[in-house]
């Protein structure tokens, strides 16, 4: 390519010396180039382009959404009750403080292991004896070199407290630039981009890091959009393709499904999916050339995404067959699917809503946060509009709200047509719990019928003014829309104190375990886990492993003869009881155990470490 560039710039160069010549036959100098633009215009420049301006926006946007504007407008909505704090990012994290520990505790483990050479990457830290504890979970391997940075339970806390404002900012950016790519204007942008990053129903999913990680979706299909030349606008123009932005799509994809596959699985399947699309229409119009470099990108790209696909489906199928269980029954995914009116339902974390539909919450029964698929009464109201004024055609106007309907559909679970042919006949989505996280799809399309209204009412607004109006005009009728979007989006987000390392479990040999162990407390003990890793039995996961609960069970009888028995056996040297928090449980039985043979027993502050001899 540069060789050709070069080629081409010294014939232009040529025809301009011959063709100086004057009259009278004098040869005259060409026509000095322009000069250089100087390094700071071009600086100038770089900061105020487009894509620099929607990433800095981004952030700064997810900032004040998720850390910054909401305390002080709970409290306006208060009048007072609730005075406004705004959360240490150090030492509180956001959510419930349950699987948003866990969900930490992923990261900063992912960080370690690559650290020391993915030894044990897959085993992790807990879950002791078992093996392959991480394919428990979803992975969030790519947030692995964030893990890198910092060391123990602070740097764990502010780590994942950064990630999550960056996941926010990403859902931004990826839906402004796929609309961008499609043909929207910028403030449409905004709107789709507001409209996926802010849905009230991405609420009900605080504490899963992994399924709020939605960016890379939006910004891989964007990218390999542009890479193929392709927009709702203009359709494919050769000359406006971009190899290099094909395989940008593809590496952003195979980043976006080493998250995992709470979504990373429905986006393998609609990828393909848009690659059988292509290569059928492809065929049926007479196989037109294709650019050789496009090919070759996407053969490249494509075996990368294929390649670590191919990893993850390895891992999670290896835990299927040892655990057969953790497959999900059809009863199971009925208890957690929604039903149509949790479509008009918003989670409790929503800002606006989440109070009002305290009673439609109730009514949706087990789980109802994660039932709550509220997308925005605005976002309806705009894409609503979208099927009658849009820059889309009527046929792609069509076919979005197909999309949509049957997006929806799916995303009902047993309380729909179409979710049974999933379960039944495509892999993978047996092992899923809530189909209600499909509502993402139907999401994004509602986007995209939104961002086709709000342009098409800018045009509209232009043309309908003087010329010297007609920007303030485009203004004065669409960005009250993109702040409609985002007010409906504010969170009201807890910043929970998570308690401090108890120093019997820093005095305590591994590899050992903490009482009391359960689904609501163990999440808690692995963030603990973080100041240095220690090889545990406490561990929370998707999937409750028989083994690990049958050491629970067994663990509510210690220091018996039968639990010091198994401890043994596993190798188990340490057992730390957290005076505090065993209360009231069968747990609570140990402190008052002095003396056991080959037990030794320490006081270390409010807690007790038990020596295994």
């Amino acid at each position: 390519m540069l060789a050709s560039l070069t080629l081409a710039d010294l014939s232009v160069r040529g025809n301009a010396l011959s063709d100086v010549a004057t009259a009278s036959g004098e040869v005259t100098a060409p026509p000095a180039e322009p000069p250089a633009e100087p390094p700071k215009r071009r600086l100038r420049g770089g900061l105020r382009h487009e894509w620099t301006l929607a990433t800095l926006g981004s952030v700064l946007l997810a900032v004040a959404m998720t850390w910054l504007l909401p305390p002080y407008a709970s409290d306006l909505i208060a009048a007072g009750v609730k005075p406004a704090t705004i959360g240490d990012p150090a030492h509180t994290i956001v959510g419930d403080g349950g699987d948003t520990a866990a969900q930490a505790w992923l990261v900063a483990w992912d960080g370690h292991a690559i650290r020391h050479g993915l030894r044990g990457l897959w085993d992790t830290n807990a879950f002791f004896p078992a093996k392959d504890g991480l394919a428990l979970n979803d992975t969030l391997l790519g947030y692995a070199p964030a893990g890198l940075i910092g060391d123990g339970v602070t740097a764990t806390i502010l780590r994942y407290n950064i990630l999550f404002v960056l996941t926010f900012a990403l859902a931004f950016l990826g839906g402004y630039a796929l609309v961008r790519q499609l043909g929207a204007n910028r403030i449409a942008g905004a709107v789709a981009g507001a409209a996926l990053a802010y849905a009230p129903w991405r609420y009900g999913h605080v504490g899963h890091l992994n399924i709020l990680s939605t960016g890379g979706i939006t910004l891989a299909l964007a990218m390999l959009a542009r890479g193929h030349g392709w927009s709702l606008t203009r359709g494919y123009r050769r000359e406006l393709v971009r190899p290099g932005w094909a395989v940008a799509g593809w590496l952003v994809a195979a980043w976006q499904v080493s998250l995992g596959f709470g979504v990373g699985l429905p986006f393998v399947y609609m990828l393909a999916a848009a690659c059988l699309t292509a290569a059928i229409a492809w065929l049926v119009r007479g196989r037109p050339p294709l650019p050789r470099r496009l090919v070759l990108s996407d053969l490249a790209g494509g075996l990368v995404f294929t390649a670590v696909t191919a990893y993850f489906a390895y891992a999670f199928q290896h835990i299927r067959e040892l655990y057969p269980d953790v497959l999900r029954s059809w009863d199971y995914v009925s208890a957690f699917s929604p039903v149509p009116r949790s479509l008009l339902v918003a989670p409790g974390f929503s800002l606006p809503w989440g109070t009002l539909h305290t009673a439609g919450r109730t009514a949706l029964g087990n789980a109802d946060n994660e039932k709550a698929l509220l997308c925005g009464f605005a976002l309806y109201l705009l894409a609503f509009g979208g099927m009658f004024l849009s820059v889309w055609s009527v046929r792609q106007r069509l076919l979005l709200l197909a999309g949509t309907i049957l997006g929806v559909l799916t995303a009902l679970g047993t309380h729909g047509p179409t979710y049974h042919l999933l379960y039944q006949y495509v892999p993978g989505f047996d092992g899923a719990r809530t189909p209600g996280r499909l509502i993402l799809w139907p999401t994004i399309l509602l986007a995209i019928l939104a961002a086709g209204f709000v342009t098409a009412l800018a045009q509209a607004a232009r043309e309908a003014t003087l010329p010297e109006w007609s920007a303030t005009a485009v203004r004065v009728v669409t960005i009250p829309l993109l702040v409609l979007v985002l007010a409906e989006g504010m969170p009201d987000l807890a910043h929970v104190n998570e308690p401090v390392e108890p120093a019997a479990m820093a005095r305590a040999t591994a590899p050992l375990m903490v009482l009391p162990s359960d689904d609501g407390f163990d999440s808690t003990v692995m963030l603990w886990s973080t100041a240095g890793f220690p090889t545990m039995v406490n561990g929370v996961a998707s999937y409750n492993t028989p083994d690990r609960q049958a050491v629970r069970d067994v663990m509510q009888t210690f220091p018996s003869p039968g639990s010091l028995d198994l401890l043994r056996r596993h190798g188990i040297r340490s057992v730390v009881v957290v005076r505090d928090r065993v209360a009231g449980t069968p747990f609570e039985a140990a402190l008052g155990v002095q003396t056991m043979p080959g037990v030794t027993r320490y006081e270390i502050g409010a807690d007790v470490l038990f020596s295994i001899d």
